[in-house]
């Protein structure tokens, strides 16, 4: 399939040709739902971790005898209710991570910019040429592509131009190596490079 390249300078627009194994694919709800469940469970902290009796060091001699002492019998000083003792029923570490195949993965993330594609919220420019960090250059690169929400994506990470978007709540600036499903289907419009297309296309 072709897709449209704006020349930002020009005001131009050239075609690019792409595969459609990548960006002509039927929506997989189900897939995307999938990936993007495990990518965001895969973010959550878990609890935090205590220790219990059998963790806390010290303790593996029993503290005086048995009988003879008029205390209560006692067998080791890391208990509960001792002081630096362990935790009573100790909060131990949890892994919300889900496992996601890297073919599914790839699938879910092709899958999503097919449908980005499909519903015209794919824009591709020759470059976004951000010669220094002031947010007007982005204001006025979204008044140009009649567009106010997007995801700008670029082949290696531009620190002008992430300079000059990070004060704009509704913009967003990744590198293709950062590509992740929940950044693609938070935004209401991609914007990609020329060059970030191919490397997509490279990776996927």
């Amino acid at each position: 399939m072709k897709l449209k390249v704006l020349n930002i300078s020009t005001n131009k627009s050239t075609t690019t040709e792409v595969a459609d194994t990548i960006f002509a694919r039927d929506y997989n709800q189900s897939l995307v739902h999938q990936v993007t469940t495990a990518y965001m469970a895969g973010g959550r902290q878990g609890s935090k971790a205590q220790k219990n009796r059998a963790a806390v060091s010290g303790g593996g001699k029993k503290p005086w005898n048995q009988k003879g002492t008029g205390r209560a019998r006692a067998g080791t000083s890391r208990g509960p209710i001792w002081r630096s003792g362990g935790v009573t029923f100790a909060a131990q570490p949890r892994s919300y991570a889900q496992k996601v195949n890297k073919k599914m993965y790839k699938g879910a993330i092709s899958v999503i910019f097919s449908e980005l594609a499909r519903t015209d919220r794919l824009r591709v420019v020759n470059e976004f040429d951000v010669k220094d960090a002031k947010t007007k250059n982005i204001t006025a690169l979204l008044k140009s592509l009649d567009i106010k929400d997007a995801l700008l994506m670029t082949d290696e990470l531009d620190e002008n131009l992430y300079l000059s978007s990070r004060n704009l709540y509704h913009v967003g600036v990744c590198d293709t190596q950062s590509i992740d499903p929940v950044s693609l289907i938070g935004y209401q419009n991609v914007v990609v490079t020329e060059a970030a297309l191919k490397n997509i296309e490279a990776m996927l």
